[in-house]
């Protein structure tokens, strides 16, 4: 093959790893990707070659996680060959599965014009079925329908009952299980009589219609001769089935991906499909991209080694392009202040070498673990983006939570007694208005609800609930020198059970409010408590570090939403068992290796600079600390492949 033939200079873009993978003749390909190894350019030369070699745009069809990702592949091919791509089939499964039901609607018992519900939409047609079953929402135990939602959709992307869903997943909703099953059975009637589908319906009915129609299945078999699928390791079961059945035809299969950074099991992805492409096609050739373009050396050692400990995995070392750099640094703090306080310190000293805030990020492994940090990032004044959700005070379950203490500590607080009120059966605007207009006028409100005459004024739906919030706030009362146990009482008087029936993340939205009572059991009362709250919440939109433009931010995130992405300097915080790995994943060894492929991915993000940071003491209520261990991760990798910072008081 002569390469001067092509338009594209692929001999000077590509190294030979991806060359292999672009040049490669038919047949199916799997292509393990290193992080940093270029795979997106390599996808996106493929195509290029392909399409040099005759293939028409529309026999390609391209899988993505991200519509943006496909565009950005596309439009590169398109600035290389000054070809229109527009004809090839490019997005989400979800949006290639949109655009062949148009086409093949009618085959499925829908018309083409079908509309596509979002979130919102699907939580309001959701509650119409609930209300037409005659479920009561009221009761707590029943979860509501952002929980539904959730339930449904992984056990449609998985294969499995919605019983063994709730099993595993929602065992605390396992006596509902008849009533969600005819839930489901009466919402799926529902969006086919009203010509309308969510976006499961998209995977689950493109499926149904290449296993169940043989002629379509060949229609489209024969006119995709190459598909390509970026991100394999993420793909659930049933996208896995939709692409083996696409492919019958021709077999020009080419999926890539990485293993190592297979972490997304909560989601519904399946590690198996990756892990056994070969399996399921033996005369598949496989590619591996270990030229790393990101990291220096000493991190990819370390890198390396990290994912050493797994078992189930397409064994890889990451290669290094970049000169030798500093090695990654473990550290160990005192506590979670003294980690913040580090954190703080070293972004600061950072900026002075150079680099800008955007270049560094905070990755752990639980939203919760980022609230020291954000509070010290916000005292020294360092802005800061938090890509994990709301900054931590904003997010609704704290604010729940603070409500019911700022109600002790003034009772005459209309905005938290209304807050509070709502989130308990029964009690609604109206309502919670009603009790809002006796309060406000007595000389002790919270025992003014013990009050006949209020009770009766009250709806009977909730004269219960009132009541349930009035011993509540008495017990508050009473706890009044402990915030810490004041937090546990609000969990203990329903807000647990709430978080359960309302929220898909309630374990991590309950993880916050347990971080948060070990964060109060520093304070002598709840005044002093919420005191420092308020100003950490005026001080929030001030800038202080000196120079830095405005739109520039230290990254804050999850692991989990870091993937994909790098930064000069990484930190990676509370490093210690019981938090990282997550102690939900240490009785399966399949959960315990996911958890391995995360720390892998949280190393890889880093170009330059990675601090591997944990936490010695942990707070069990004022006055009472235990000794946290490293985490198992960080005492399998050699010490050779680190160096540990030797801490002089608070000198780092």
């Amino acid at each position: 093959m002569r390469l001067s033939n092509f338009r594209v200079d692929y001999e000077r873009e590509l190294n030979e790893e991806q060359k292999q993978v672009v040049f490669a003749g038919e047949g199916p390909m799997l292509v393990i990707a290193g992080a940093g190894s270029g795979k997106t350019r390599t996808v996106t030369y493929r195509v290029a070659y392909l399409i040099e070699q005759g293939v028409p745009p529309e026999s390609i069809l391209l899988a993505t996680f991200t519509n943006k990702a496909a565009r950005e592949m596309l439009h590169r091919v398109e600035c290389l060959l000054g070809v229109d791509m527009s004809r090839l089939f490019g997005g989400t499964f979800h949006h290639i599965g949109n655009l062949i039901l148009r086409r093949e609607a009618k085959k499925i018992g829908y018309e083409p014009n079908y509309t596509i519900l979002d979130r919102e939409d699907q939580k309001d047609l959701l509650a119409v079925c609930v209300e037409e079953l005659g479920i009561d929402l009221t009761r707590r135990r029943f979860p509501q329908p952002e929980v539904l939602l959730n339930i449904i959709t992984l056990s449609r992307n998985t294969f499995k009952s919605l019983e063994d869903i709730l099993d595993r997943y929602y065992p605390q909703f396992l006596e509902w299980a008849s009533h969600v099953t005819h839930l489901f059975v009466l919402y799926q009637e529902r969006k086919r009589r009203l010509n309308v589908m969510d976006y499961d319906d998209l995977l689950v009915y493109f499926f149904e219609l290449l296993r169940n129609d043989e002629r379509t299945r060949r229609k489209y078999g024969e006119l995709f001769r190459h598909i390509l699928v970026d991100e394999y390791q993420d793909t659930n079961l049933l996208q896995a089935e939709i692409v083996d059945l696409l492919a019958e035809v021709h077999r020009n299969l080419l999926v890539v991906g990485d293993d190592a950074q297979s972490i997304y099991a909560f989601r519904g992805a399946h590690f198996a499909n990756i892990l056994d492409f070969p399996k399921r096609y033996p005369d598949c050739k496989i590619y591996k991209l270990e030229t790393n373009y990101r990291s220096t050396p000493e991190i990819l050692r370390l890198a390396n080694e990290v994912i050493t400990f797994n078992t189930r995995q397409f064994h890889k070392v990451l290669r290094p392009v970049r000169t030798s750099g500093e090695k990654p640094r473990v550290v160990a703090l005192r506590d979670v202040l003294e980690q913040a306080d580090f954190v703080a310190t070293k972004i600061l000293e950072l900026r002075e070498r150079g680099y800008a805030l955007n270049d560094i990020a905070v990755l752990y492994r639980a939203h919760y673990q980022s609230m020291e940090i954000q509070m010290e990032l916000t005292r020294r004044g360092i802005p800061f983006e938090v890509r994990s959700g709301l900054r931590f005070f904003e997010r609704a379950h704290i604010k729940d939570v603070i409500a019911h203490l700022r109600i002790i500590v003034n009772p005459y607080d209309e905005i938290s007694w209304k807050r509070v009120l709502r989130l308990y059966p029964g009690i609604g605007q109206k309502t919670a208005e009603i009790v809002w207009q006796v309060v406000r006028e007595a000389e002790d409100p919270i025992f003014a609800l013990e009050r006949p005459d209020v009770l009766l004024a009250l709806p009977a739906s909730g004269r219960g609930s009132v009541e349930g919030v009035r011993r509540l706030l008495v017990r508050l009362e009473d706890l009044e020198k402990d915030p810490a146990l004041a937090i546990e009482a609000v969990l203990e008087g329903g807000y647990r059970e709430y978080l359960a029936s309302r929220y898909p993340d309630a374990r991590e939205r309950l993880e916050d409010l347990e971080e948060l009572a070990r964060f109060a059991s520093r304070y002598a009362s709840l005044e002093s408590f919420l005191s420092e709250l308020a100003l950490l919440g005026e001080m929030e939109a001030e800038t202080v570090v000196a120079g830095a433009p405005q739109d520039e931010r230290v990254i804050l995130s999850t692991i989990h939403q870091a993937k994909g992405l790098e930064w000069a300097c990484v930190f990676v915080v509370w490093l210690c068992e019981g938090a990282f790995p997550s102690p939900q994943s240490l009785n399966e060894e399949e959960d315990l290796e996911e958890e391995r492929r995360l720390f892998y991915v949280a190393c890889t993000r880093a170009k330059d600079h990675l601090f591997l940071c944990y936490p010695i003491m942990a707070e069990r209520g004022r006055g009472r600390a235990i000794l946290r261990k490293p985490s198992r991760f960080l005492e399998e990798i050699s010490p050779s492949l680190y160096d540990r910072y030797r801490l002089l008081g608070r000198g780092y």
